[in-house]
């Protein structure tokens, strides 16, 4: 076994830095540096719970499609981000207020979840979990 302690960060690819930074810092994320985002090297936030991200770019195809989601043929790699909130109905307040829509919705066995896209049209998932585990499957169905 690998002793993995935790997370480092998560890269996620962007085409203008100034849009996605201000998306990031709306979902509460810190600007930390930028070190040569023009160069292919990343822009480093960081979340006050201590999830950081690393912006990295520019990407250079300008289609408005997400390759791992948006296109018919699924290619394999990482699709999404997970994050666990304290509440989803907070989460939706916060999300409308700042005009974020939500593009998906899934529960199961007594864990909830919520999309968003960022503006290059990475997924995010929210989570937030009740205690409960029914066994339910059915509503993992309707997962997006």
């Amino acid at each position: 076994m690998l002793n993995i302690a935790s997370v480092n960060h998560i890269g996620i690819r962007i085409r203008d830095k100034n849009v996605s930074v201000a998306f990031y810092q709306s979902l509460g994320f810190n600007y930390v540096s930028d070190a040569g985002f023009e160069a292919g090297h990343p822009i480093i936030m960081r979340h006050p719970c201590g999830v950081v991200i690393n912006l990295l770019g520019p990407a250079d195809i300008r289609d408005g499609k997400n390759i791992l989601m948006d296109v018919e043929k699924k290619h394999s790699g990482i699709t999404h981000v997970a994050l666990t909130v304290t509440s989803l109905d907070d989460a939706k307040v916060f999300l409308r207020t700042h005009d974020i829509p939500l593009t998906g919705s899934f529960s199961f066995n007594g864990m909830s979840a919520i999309f968003i896209r960022d503006p290059d049209r990475n997924v995010i998932e929210l989570d937030a979990y009740d205690g409960s585990n029914n066994g339910d499957t059915e509503s993992y169905a309707n997962h997006p």
